[in-house]
Order: C-alpha cells, then sequence, then structure tokens
C-alpha cells in the first residue's frame, strides 16, 4: 500500500514541526507565557509512567473492540494479526488528516488483503467506528448535565456543558435515523428510477445508506446482546476512560488537581479538534483545541501547556514507533496471505456472525 512516501513523510514532519512549534513555543511568547515550557522539567516522573500505564491499556482496549466487532468468527484474525493492522493504522494516521482518515484507508486495505468482501469490511469498519464513538456524544451530555445542574463540581458555563451536551444529542439522533434505514433500501426507492442509467447509478447508490444502516444495526445489536457484544462495549468504553486517564496523570504530574467532570468534558470538546481537516491526525489543531478548552474551565495558562504537551507526548508520540514497526511487520502478513492459505478464501463473504444481529 503506497501509503508511507519520502515524499509525504517530509511533508508531514515539516508541518508538524511548524504547527508543534506555533503552538507550544511562538504562541506563548506572543502572549507572555513564555516560561510555560519552563515547567516540563518539573513532571513527577511516577505519575508521567502512570500515564503511559493509561495510554498502553488505552491500546490493548482499542485492540480488542476492533477484534470483537472486525474481526469476528468468520474472518479468524490472530491477536497478533489485529494488533499490527491497528498499530500500523497509528503511523499511517500521522500521515493523513480529518480524524483518522489514513488508518481507516489501512485497515480497509488490509481487511481486503485478508480477504474479506468489499461490502462486509464496509459494514464492520461502519459499526467498529460508530460503537467506538459511541460513548464520545454519551459523556458529553452526562457531563455537560452533571455540570450545569451542580451535581458535580466544575464550571457550569452553557458554552461548555448545554451546547456540547445538545450537539452530542443530536449526533446520537442522527444515528439512531441511520440505524432506521431500510437494507431494501434499494428495491424500495427502484420505482422512482427511470431509464436504465438512473436504475444503475440508484444501485450504486443505494449501498451507500443501506450498508451505513446495516452497520449501525450491528453496533446497536452489540448492546442489546451483552453476551455476544459484552467485549466490544467494554473495551469501547475502556478505551476512552484509559485515554482520560493519559490526560488525568499528565496534569497529575504538575501538582494540578481538576475535577473528574471537568477532566472529561475537556478532552473531549478538545478532540472535536481532530476533524480539522488540514493538521495531519490533528497534530496542533487538538493540541490547541484542550488548551483552549481548559483554559476556559478556569484552568491557568501556565499550568495547561506542559500537561497538555505531555498528554500529547505519551498518547500520540510515543506510540508511532511501534506503530511504523508494526506497518512493515503487516506487509509480511499480508505478503504471506497472499502466498499461501488465507484466513478466508479470498472475496469469500465475512457477514455470517453479523447477520444475526442486523436482520
Amino acid at each position: 500500500m503506497p501509503l508511507f512516501t519520502m515524499r509525504r513523510l517530509v511533508q508531514t514532519v515539516v508541518v508538524v514541526l511548524v504547527l508543534l512549534g506555533s503552538i507550544y513555543f511562538l504562541f506563548p511568547k506572543l502572549v507572555g507565557l513564555s516560561g510555560a515550557m519552563s515547567k516540563l522539567g518539573d513532571a513527577d516522573p511516577v505519575w508521567i509512567a502512570v500515564a503511559i500505564g493509561f495510554n498502553i491499556l488505552a491500546y490493548a482496549t482499542y485492540i480488542a473492540l476492533f477484534k470483537a466487532v472486525v474481526g469476528g468468527d468468520a474472518l479468524r484474525l490472530t491477536w497478533l494479526e489485529t494488533y499490527e493492522i491497528n498499530m500500523a493504522g497509528v503511523a499511517a494516521t500521522l500521515l493523513f488528516s480529518a480524524g483518522g482518515a489514513g488508518g481507516v484507508a489501512l485497515t480497509y486495505w488490509a481487511l481486503r488483503k485478508a480477504g474479506m468482501a468489499r461490502r462486509d469490511v464496509a459494514r464492520r469498519m461502519v459499526a467498529f467506528v460508530s460503537l467506538h464513538y459511541a460513548f464520545y456524544p454519551l459523556a458529553l451530555i452526562l457531563f455537560g448535565v452533571l455540570l450545569r445542574t451542580h451535581v458535580l463540581n466544575g464550571a457550569d458555563d452553557v458554552e461548555l456543558t448545554v451546547i456540547p451536551a445538545g450537539v452530542a444529542g443530536g449526533l446520537l439522533a442522527l444515528g439512531v435515523l441511520i440505524a432506521l434505514i431500510p437494507a431494501d433500501v434499494e428495491r424500495r426507492l427502484a420505482p422512482f428510477a427511470q431509464g436504465e442509467k438512473a436504475k444503475a447509478f440508484l444501485s450504486t447508490a443505494a449501498k451507500i445508506p443501506a450498508t451505513l444502516g446495516e452497520g449501525f444495526r450491528f453496533a446497536v445489536g452489540l448492546f442489546a446482546h451483552p453476551s455476544r457484544g459484552g467485549l466490544a462495549v467494554i473495551s469501547a468504553a475502556g478505551f476512552w476512560a484509559a485515554s482520560i486517564g493519559v490526560l488525568w496523570a499528565s496534569f497529575h504530574a504538575f501538582g494540578v488537581h481538576i475535577p473528574l467532570a471537568v477532566v472529561v468534558q475537556g478532552f473531549f470538546l478538545g478532540m472535536v479538534a481532530n476533524l480539522f481537516p488540514l493538521a495531519p491526525a490533528g497534530v496542533g489543531a487538538v493540541d490547541a483545541g484542550m488548551i483552549g478548552a481548559f483554559v476556559l474551565f478556569g484552568l491557568p495558562e501556565e499550568t495547561v501547556f506542559p500537561a497538555i504537551l505531555i498528554y500529547r507526548l505519551v498518547a500520540f508520540w510515543l506510540p508511532i514507533p511501534a506503530g511504523i514497526v508494526a506497518f512493515f511487520q503487516l506487509r509480511k502478513t499480508v505478503h504471506r496471505w497472499e502466498t499461501s492459505e488465507l484466513p478466508i478464501d479470498r472475496g469469500g463473504s465475512a457477514k455470517s456472525d453479523l447477520e444475526p444481529v442486523v436482520g
């Protein structure tokens, strides 16, 4: 897969260095916080070790979620193969922007090479992504309401609580509507198509909402069937809990004690910047988003800057070398799939364990 090219790598490194320099060195000087970075030397190594431990747990739960949702019984991916696909996606994410599009592309490529049919890959990836991010709006709603009603300690500003909760509620409603899209949407729309070209276009276009609906229903079905979806649901929740734990430990490394609700709300508000399309993997955008969120919550800027830098170093940059190694390991695995027995027959269906929930 031509994800890694020297030109692409050099361009990414240049952009990343410019963004990081602007966020952590130029901007602090412009606003009179040039001494903020000097606090890095005051970080408690014990709490940094705790942050690293949380990050290892976050990646472990992410891999478990992937295996539970995507690598089902029909595909029979091993834990090692699942690890390689996901950690290679970490490296691919660095080279692409817009919320991890590079990781999605690499995962799609790997599953197709493993022999999974194209539409089955799409269904499972939709289910995986929707289940993975389901806890995002749920957390914004829950902690936004609890902060606004003073059940939990922390800032109760409307723009930090009610508005994010409202947007998150809208996203959940959209997810429900997508889940209601019928699997036979193509047949239902067929009477409206006139002519062969229109029917051909409709047949192709209808596959998109149908696949989205099937994927969303599969994800919802995992919540409704704990005996079957327990690992997936627990892993999805565990990923976000562990990721927030990294941020929590990063603040504690500088002796800053923040209410848990503020840590959670600030984390998710800051992560929205990951959707910024021009920053590779959200580099710079997420940093700035998190810094801005916690400053709005009333934390001193001179503490927020170094804490967020530690968080990003541990949560994002530290796993990159392992991801690059995993990418080259995955290439060897794919070569083995191509030259020997595949987990399933190439082009075969891997949806047998999808149907009981989706149907």
